[in-house]
């Protein structure tokens, strides 16, 4: 399984969601390691497709649903729409779903 961790310098989400992430592969039995991808500029950005940080793929999905859907790539922080408000970092209830569909 491909794990892309796109993040920029010193976001306090990406710290906070990094080790959830972790520790959600762990207990889904994934033993490999999400890819670190710092993200520098808004060429960066662009190119990578990158929605703001963090941002989390599974085998170039992004975790979040209809985030393919999504043309808002930017240098910026990524809020997630959730059913219980507006959050820096995403569900875990997301990252374990996205890991199954990637298991399949």
């Amino acid at each position: 399984m491909n794990i892309e961790f796109l993040y920029f310098e010193g976001c306090p989400s990406a710290e906070r969601l990094l080790p959830r992430v972790r520790a959600l592969l762990e207990r889904a039995g994934v033993r490999d390691e999400p890819q670190l991808r710092l993200v520098e500029s808004i060429e960066d950005a662009e190119r990578e497709r990158f929605l703001g940080s963090p941002s989390l793929r599974l085998d170039g999905r992004d975790i979040e649903p209809g985030a393919d859907a999504r043309t808002d790539f930017g240098l910026k922080c990524r809020l997630y729409q959730t059913a219980s408000g507006t959050a820096g970092t995403p569900p875990d209830a997301w990252v374990l779903a996205a890991i199954g569909a990637a298991q399949r």
